[in-house]
């Protein structure tokens, strides 16, 4: 599979802008995975430091479903990667995680961020709260983030992606 990332119109509205500029970086961060294997992806940057690719991916999922499902919508969509016990369990693999197995979670958990975000205009506010603050966001407020989550986290895909087989990019 060859990854398309496409920048948004630099004229288009801003709900159009948003949403491009997020599923920009959302492919961005596919792109960084793109061919590598399994064990490719569970490399580590650097010791001690337990960040991979594979991890971000599924970190990712677990942040698209904290703020379009949890968040935005109000829903009781509990962790899919992390514990109280181990609240960064999305960075701590396995041999028997999977790439199709953390790809097609993180696909899913945006698919849902979509749909769920195609019923809000931008200045809605969401039915839940953020479980530290407890305060409310706008949909605006919440795709913005993202874009800043998603990179933050390209950059460290950046150097992961480097690390692994050399490989450098925008």
């Amino acid at each position: 599979m060859t990854i398309e990332r496409l920048e948004p119109s630099t004229t288009a509205d801003e709900r159009t802008m948003l949403e491009g500029w997020l599923n920009y970086h959302r492919q961005t961060l596919a792109w960084k995975c793109e061919g590598l294997t399994d064990a490719q992806l569970r490399t580590a940057s650097v010791e001690p430091s337990e960040l991979t690719l594979m991890g971000l991916v599924r970190h990712m999922a677990e942040v698209e479903r904290g703020w379009f499902r949890q968040v935005l919508m109000g829903e009781d969509a509990g962790p899919i990667y992390f514990s109280e016990e181990d609240p960064d369990g999305e960075f701590h693999l396995t041999e028997t995680d999977t790439w199709e197995e953390a790809y097609a979670t993180w696909q899913a958990e945006i698919d849902k961020a979509r749909r769920n975000a195609a019923g809000f205009g931008l200045d809605d506010v969401s039915n839940g709260r953020s479980r530290r603050t407890g305060e409310q966001f706008n949909l605006r407020w919440i795709i913005t983030h993202m874009i800043e989550e998603y990179a933050r986290h390209n950059g460290h895909a950046d150097l992961v992606r480097e690390r692994v087989d050399g490989s450098t990019g925008d």
